[in-house]
């Protein structure tokens, strides 16, 4: 059993989250607008780059995994690469939002496929690596939780200050003499800038596990073999998957909610905000219920809470007033929110238990392989949320910039609503039923692999 990780260690494991937060919800609430709007790029041109990103997340995904797990070098397999990223973030996140003003149309198409495709990586890059790490650092069932759920609440914090700078930039393109690309570029710049000190201060204070190094597979089809075969982890990608459903519905429908549904469009940052601050807020709440209750138990009584919330938004289009639907929506985003927060803490610590049990079976320790099937689930619930929408907003008959028929609204909630009710229902019933790597199933692997280790250790060489 490793010793107890010390503050210090999880405050520098965290930290990088809220620029990685910032960025990432960045990209998936403004960027679209942005480009449209902004720099007057066709919607259609912006999503073929987003489903060409998501392509390309199945190839990228994987390999980041494979190769974070065979690295070796001086900053161990998880930091070289955590380091290696943060150049390609910077320069992808910048370019996003700081194009030459020269460039001709099918130019800046050009550069902001490019930008996105190559921030998108470069994420992946950190992302994969940063996960596994956090995995490494404990092997107490209870202690990964407090490493994530502090993860959790510093990404949520980067998620919050990114809602500050699209309510700061929608504002300036409401000013008749406003400059929405200059804003963006300096907002830009300070993002980096800080992302940069993140990840300089956790790559020098955080240290990896020697007894970790050269233990991954030699075949990245094996290893990916290997979590296929791995019956918890094949329960868990359904489970990531539906868990991140409401997330990605918030992200791609809100805005359209707020518009067409409610009526009122500048509310839009703070149903988000109203969904992101009780998740930030409740990780403290999460840690001891998931030790009286358990792990299994807490979450899957969080994924039906979550999906209730998102269910009853579905009766929004039926309120009267404006007020009336803000304070239902209000309402439901805190507690689908404080539900939320539970699998952005207990969801990746029992991730972490599952590479354990995969130690155990094969003798390997892969942690990248397996965050990176992981993320590429949680990657593609919000491409799975944006196809939906284009397809369901067609056949309902929306136009755009006007006000919706009740048929329209109607298709809306379903999807922000009704939906995520129904992923969350079946996700609930087969993590319960079906997930039985308990704690104490936990601990007898446990012991088994601490005398396993015991026993290399005093092996003569």
């Amino acid at each position: 059993m490793s010793p107890p990780v010390p503050w210090s260690t999880k405050l520098a494991f965290g930290a990088p989250a809220v620029g990685a937060g910032y960025m990432y919800l960045m990209l998936s609430l403004y960027v679209m607008k942005f480009s449209t709007d902004v720099l007057l790029i066709a919607p259609v041109v912006m999503g073929a780059i987003f489903s060409l990103s998501r392509i390309w997340d199945a190839i990228s995904d994987p390999l980041a995994g494979y190769l974070s797990d065979r690295t070796s070098g001086l900053l161990g397999r998880r930091r070289t690469w955590i380091l290696a990223s943060l150049i390609p973030i910077a320069l992808g996140f910048y370019a996003v939002f700081a194009p030459p003003a020269y460039l001709e149309q099918e130019d800046l198409n050009l550069w902001m496929a490019i930008a996105i495709l190559g921030f998108y990586s470069a994420m992946t890059l950190f992302f994969v690596p940063h996960m596994a790490l956090g995995a490494e650092l404990s092997d107490d069932y209870h202690e990964r939780s407090q490493l994530f759920g502090l993860r959790h609440i510093f990404y949520t914090l980067g998620s919050i200050l990114s809602l500050i700078s699209m309510y700061l930039l929608i504002r300036e393109e409401g000013l008749s003499d406003g400059d929405v690309r200059g804003l963006a570029k300096q907002l830009a710049l300070i993002a980096v800038i800080i992302m940069t000190l993140l990840v300089v201060y956790a790559v020098c204070v955080l240290r990896e596990r020697a007894e970790f190094q050269g233990r991954a597979s030699g075949s990245p089809f094996k290893a990916f073999q290997d979590i296929w075969h791995n019956d918890h982890a094949r329960l868990l990608i359904v489970v990531t998957f539906i868990e991140h459903v409401g997330s990605a519905a918030i992200a791609a429908l809100t805005l359209y909610v707020a518009q067409y549904v409610i009526g009122a469009a500048l509310w839009a940052p703070a149903i988000i905000l109203a969904f992101m601050l009780p998740s930030s807020l409740s990780v403290p709440l999460w840690l001891p219920l998931s030790r009286r209750f358990g792990k299994i138990r807490i979450w899957g009584a969080s994924m039906c809470i979550t999906g209730i919330s998102f269910g009853l938004m579905f009766f929004l289009p039926f309120l009267g007033s404006v007020e009336e639907k803000l304070a239902l929506i209000l309402t439901l985003a805190v507690f689908a929110g404080l539900a939320h927060g539970c699998g952005g803490t207990i969801g990746p610590s029992i991730q972490g238990d599952v590479i354990d049990y995969d130690e155990y079976r094969t003798g390997e320790r892969k942690e990248g392989s397996y965050f990176a099937a992981w993320n590429f689930v949680y990657k593609s619930a919000l491409g799975v949320m944006l196809l939906l929408t284009g397809f369901v907003l067609e056949v309902a008959g929306f136009v755009p910039n006007q006000d919706q028929t009740m048929q329209v609204q109607l298709a809306i909630v379903a999807l922000y609503g009704l939906f995520p009710l129904v992923c969350y229902a079946i996700g609930a019933y087969l993590f319960i039923r079906g997930f039985k790597l308990d704690e104490e199933t936990y601990r007898e692997i446990r012991a088994a692999l601490d005398a396993r280790r015991s026993q290399a250790a005093v092996r003569p060489t």
